[in-house]
């Protein structure tokens, strides 16, 4: 009696070696990145691993991340929000100028700036859906128009373009110690925002990959049409995804005013570049349907060490804008390269 050979094992039942599984993962660009960036520097200059020195770029790094994470949510969903550096300044100027002005406690001044930026979100978002133009061209309408109305509303109310005095505003201690505490640790002073940052972070990650709004996104993002074809609600989805990039701009604008105790009406402006550019960094397509919130996490991170490193070392800090350049070219290369190794993965 002849015993049949076993069948071959098929290929595709086969656990995913340790390389595959890794070039699945959008942010292992960002991480490299980061390595790299974090070696140079420790290398180059003492201060840079001191703990002053982490601080210092931790800090850096932490309201940059903040925004970056919300925007890649937005990106993976097929989305730019041209009006996300203006809106920090913006929602840092409404509870400036309720909690100076209009003498309200800082409590009720944060809720009312946190709906000011819910209200411009879902507007940006309604918009942008209802009349199906680009969303780079409506938030960059939205930009200007938040840009004019800081500027205006600050010098009309104050005489100038700054507002300041918020600490002696009922309230300002508690909320303070939320916005812009700092935490000792062995004897060094790092800021609450870094905290922020990783709950932040934590968070977009959570609900990325484990609930069903986190699919949405990736779904609306690849193809709107076939997402509406199977069920998921493409116009509350990208409206809440705008809505989550105003959230990220209220959190940074009130750790700002809570911090420095003023804001200039033109502060924020040309930082949605480097919110995108993070984000891109960190493994998001410009096209939307593919990315990571810890990859945009990592990519602020980088921007935070690139940018300290370069003031640490002594260098004249124009090299940081070379360091830009070449970081969103070789972001987008290595993207697309890690993008078409994992579509043959997952075939």
């Amino acid at each position: 009696m002849t015993v049949a050979p076993p069948a071959p094992a098929d290929e595709r039942a086969a656990a995913p070696r340790l390389l595959d599984r890794l070039v699945v993962r959008p942010e292992i660009g960002a991480l490299l990145g980061a390595i790299v960036v974090f070696g140079f520097f420790s290398l180059v200059t003492d201060q840079f691993l001191s703990p002053g020195g982490v601080s210092t770029w931790l800090d850096d790094a932490s309201t940059l991340g903040i925004m970056a994470v919300g925007v890649s949510l937005l990106m993976i969903g097929g989305e730019f929000d041209l009006s996300a550096g203006v809106m920090t300044a913006s929602t840092a100027l409404v509870t400036a100028i309720l909690a100076t002005e209009a003498g309200w406690n800082v409590w009720v001044a944060l809720g009312g700036s946190l709906v000011f930026a819910l209200l411009v979100g879902a507007f940006n978002g309604w918009l942008v859906m209802r009349t199906g133009l680009p969303s780079f061209i409506v938030t960059l309408g939205t930009f200007l128009a938040l840009q004019g109305l800081n500027l205006g509303v600050t010098r009309l109310l104050t005489g100038t373009v700054q507002v300041s005095g918020v600490r002696a505003a009922d309230g300002y201690e508690s909320a303070g110690m939320l916005f812009a505490s700092t935490i000792d640790i062995g004897g060094t002073e790092f800021q609450v925002s870094i905290l922020w940052w990783i709950l932040v972070a934590a968070v977009a990650a959570l609900v990325l990959v484990r609930t069903p709004f986190g699919n949405w996104i990736f779904a609306v993002g690849g193809s709107a049409v076939s997402a509406r074809a199977v069920g998921v609600p493409l116009v509350r989805t990208k409206i809440l995804l705008f809505m989550t990039t105003a959230f990220a701009g209220w959190i940074v604008g009130s750790i700002n005013i809570l911090r420095f105790d003023s804001v200039q009406a033109n502060q924020g402006i040309g930082q949605e570049l480097q919110f995108i550019i993070a984000a891109v960094v960190g493994g998001c397509l410009l096209t939307g349907g593919f990315g990571s919130a810890i990859g945009a996490a990592i990519g602020a991170l980088i921007f935070g060490m690139a940018r300290q490193g370069i003031v640490f070392a002594g260098w004249d800090n124009d090299w940081f804008m070379l360091f830009l350049g070449v970081m969103l070219l070789a972001a987008v290369l290595v993207n697309n390269t890690f993008r078409r190794r994992a579509e043959r993965v997952r075939r």
